[in-house]
């Protein structure tokens, strides 16, 4: 691993050089050891590493990403501008109140980081892979635990293990009373692998 060297300021500074794997490990090296902390490290790694549709601050306000680092990562400092390498689909910014009131409303006021998790989650949904993807997460298991922890009402919604992104907007129309789908049960659909099908590729 690349020796690190020390920021202006007081703390550790992550090397630009750094693999994906390097950044998480030396985050998990300095976190809280909170749940969170383990899903935020791969995160961070990824977006670090260039991977993921994550803009500036991970989405975040820059004093909210301060406090995000400050709480899981104690005296670790992190550069606040990565490439990404992908492109946001801003057609959906539309949508990005209402995905913001949805998870404010379900996630859990007993996981303090939650509040940042759920503006994270909003920014990933302008890309255009899988959720956990877009995120820079591990796989979907690892989204589906973080879903769980963080928005637990929300997850338990899910019963048929829909797509996690599709899944969110599906929970944006039936709150406007829509239904875009035609088809008389998911389970009958043409499109049912798109809604449903394996997403660890």
């Amino acid at each position: 691993m690349p020796t690190a060297s020390l920021a202006p300021r007081a703390g550790f500074y992550t090397v630009p050089d750094m693999t994906r794997q390097q950044f998480y490990l030396d985050l998990t090296e300095r976190s809280n050891r909170s749940p969170n902390a383990h899903w935020l490290a791969q995160i961070i790694a990824s977006w670090r590493a260039g991977e993921g549709v994550l803009p500036d601050f991970l989405g975040l306000e820059p004093e909210r990403f301060d406090e995000l680092l400050s709480r899981c990562f104690p005296g670790c400092y992190v550069e606040r501008q990565a490439p990404s390498g992908k492109t946001q689909d801003f057609s959906r910014m539309l949508e990005r109140e209402d995905l913001e009131n949805l998870l404010a409303e379900l996630r859990s006021p007993a996981v303090a980081e939650s509040e940042w998790i759920a503006a994270i989650i909003v920014a990933a949904c302008l890309g255009s892979d899988h959720l956990w993807q877009d995120l820079g997460l591990w796989s979907r298991k690892e989204l589906s635990a973080l879903l769980v922890h963080n928005f637990p009402d929300l997850a338990a919604r899910n019963t048929k293990d829909m797509k996690w992104k599709k899944f969110l907007y599906k929970q944006l129309c039936e709150a406007e009373g829509l239904s875009l789908c035609r088809a008389p049960s998911c389970e009958v659909c043409e499109d049912y692998r798109h809604c449903f099908g394996p997403e660890d590729e």
